[in-house]
């Protein structure tokens, strides 16, 4: 896309030098109406004497500027002006040209692929920089597993593993003595041998979300720290976590992840398509990258290659991040519930019996008015010690996190250890005599709720320890590099003759005139149920759309002025 709109532009060259060479309005940030006097060039084209360039396909995903038979090798000037020469992987002479044309190709990939064109080249270079400053963040946040044990191995270790472990009701009085203003609310007990106890607290002055959690030696009873906690999440992680899914900016900020999670499938998608389809004369290119090739051309094959390799780890990320997001995710949750897919959770609510000891005289009886007054915390308690003791003779042992008895409920006692094989199962307590109120396995978990937890376990490098670690980071080190590739791709384009700054172009528009209704009309139907499903990437698929339709006016009117 040339940026040098002063220069005279030249008409559109009418021969046929590639299959559908015009551009898609539906795809591309660009109309169905035809723009005056510009449908045939993309929005400032090229400069005179540049010719028409194959399109650059994008710049964040697999196949960006993945054009199909070739996009010519940059020319003299740099921008592949004039030198429609086959596909980096196709030699001159293979049959693809004829007297400097090319046959076009029959079926519905013909008419699609411009559309796959010119929505890949906007959505990459416009969404591109989401795309790669999240990846950069999720980069930090795999990593961040392993520098929490290094950063905070005093806290998260003991000095000397012990012959065994002091009552958890004593690691829990040591966590209260150290921190008498916060209030007990859960209890994780360490869950390897050389690990401590946390103790979670809730204290005043603590943001939403977070807790105070000291840390037990389980042998001594000392304590060996305390650190203001996420979840799970120690301070690193918590606040790398916050800068990967909003920047730091709060809810505002989650916008910008939420538009790089909608979009990613897309782009990657698409750049699957066109890089798979292009024609290319050994096989092995399609996965391999080529090594004699240099340039431009050796730039696009190593962006097809990766991004072929990542696309499956890409799209997955893409649909695991829209799980949590903040409008894809709840019609996410939605369409889950309504499909009976809504994740279980075990039932810890006392009843009338259960806290009859020493319970208030008036626990479930009915006020005037109509009200009816909850049951108060019992007074009868057999402690942590016995109610996780009542867990593990149910099967509930392995990693466990004690939630404390509140108004009206018992002990929650829950695996949670997410490593596979999972060990996710869950009981309710009754304080007042030890006994299982209610049990949740999670092999009962419907289908849906088992396939959530896994895929965010693996978004969040959990499923399978260092190895998910390792191959979230190397996920996020090649969507960085496809993002590099797409845009150097796009520069390598520009018409470097020209005095004033520019750029590679667009596919040009006006294709989509050329596809059957059979085709625009399902494909208008999907898009918008899709966009209407994920709102970031149909509000930002209009947006480009007005833009374009803006640039296309704009070029059409300098194009007029200039023929008159």
């Amino acid at each position: 896309m040339s940026l040098d709109e002063s220069q005279t532009i030249r008409p559109p060259d009418t021969t046929p030098s590639r299959p559908d060479v015009s551009g898609p309005d539906v795809s591309g940030p660009s109309p169905d109406a035809p723009v005056s006097g510009a449908d045939a060039q993309g929005p400032g084209a090229d400069a005179p004497g540049t010719g028409v360039d194959a399109p650059d396909a994008g710049v964040g995903a697999p196949g960006l500027d993945a054009s199909g038979a070739g996009n010519g090798t940059p020319g003299p000037d740099g921008s592949g002006s004039g030198a429609d020469a086959p596909g980096p992987e196709a030699p001159s002479g293979s049959g693809q040209r004829s007297g400097g044309q090319r046959s076009p190709r029959s079926g519905g990939w013909a008419a699609v692929r411009p559309l796959v064109l010119r929505m890949h080249f906007y959505a990459g270079l416009l969404i591109a920089p989401l795309l790669f400053i999240a990846a950069g963040t999720g980069l930090l946040y795999a990593l961040s597993w392993q520098a929490e044990s290094v950063v905070y191995s005093d806290e998260l270790t003991v000095d000397r593993v012990g012959d065994g472990a002091v009552p958890l009701s004593t690691q829990v009085r040591a966590a209260q003595d150290a921190a008498p203003t916060g209030k007990v609310i859960g209890v994780w007990p360490a869950p390897e041998a050389a690990d401590t106890t946390r103790v979670i607290m809730e204290k005043p002055g603590l943001a939403e979300g977070e807790t105070l959690t000291v840390f037990v030696d389980p042998y001594t009873a000392d304590v060996r720290g305390q650190l203001t906690t996420a979840g799970d999440a120690l301070p690193l992680r918590a606040w790398l976590s916050e800068f990967h899914s909003s920047l730091q900016l709060g809810e505002f900020g989650r916008n910008y992840s939420e538009l790089a999670a909608s979009w990613l499938w897309v782009v990657a998608l698409g750049g699957l398509a066109l890089w798979v389809a292009r024609r290319r004369s050994r096989r092995a290119l399609l996965v391999l990258p080529d090594r004699k090739a240099t340039g431009r051309r050796k730039t696009m094959s190593w962006h097809g290659v990766v991004g072929l390799w990542a696309v499956a780890g890409l799209v997955a990320l893409s649909a695991t991040g829209l799980t949590w997001s903040k409008y894809a995710g709840e019609n996410i949750g939605q369409l889950q519930d309504r499909l009976g897919g809504a994740t279980p959770a075990v039932s810890a609510t006392l009843g009338e019996a259960a806290d009859s000891a020493g319970a208030d005289e008036h626990a479930g009886h009915h006020m005037p008015g109509g009200a009816e007054m909850p049951p108060p915390r019992p007074t009868a308690d057999i402690g942590i010690d016995k109610a996780v003791e009542a867990a593990r003779a149910a099967g509930v042992g392995d990693h466990v996190r004690v939630t404390l008895p509140a108004e009206g409920k018992g002990y929650v006692i829950k695996e949670q250890d997410k490593q596979v094989p999972v060990h996710l199962d869950a009981v309710a307590v009754d304080p007042a005599d030890g006994k299982v109120m209610d049990e949740l396995r999670f092999a009962d978990y419907p289908v849906l709720a088992q396939l959530t937890r896994f895929g965010i376990d693996l978004h969040m490098g959990q499923t399978f320890g260092l190895a998910n670690q390792l191959a979230l980071a190397a996920l996020a080190v090649a969507l960085m590099f496809l993002v590099f590739w797409g845009y150097r791709m796009w520069w390598l384009r520009r018409p470097t003759k020209d005095r004033a700054l520019s750029f590679g172009r667009p596919q040009l528009r006006g294709a989509w005139r050329k596809a059957p209704v059979t085709l625009l009309l399902p494909l208008a139907a999907v898009t918008a149920l899709v966009g209407w499903f994920v709102p970031m990437l149909g509000i930002s698929l209009i947006a480009f759309l007005a833009i374009d339709v803006l640039l296309g006016f704009v070029a059409g009117r300098r194009s007029a002025a200039a023929g008159a």
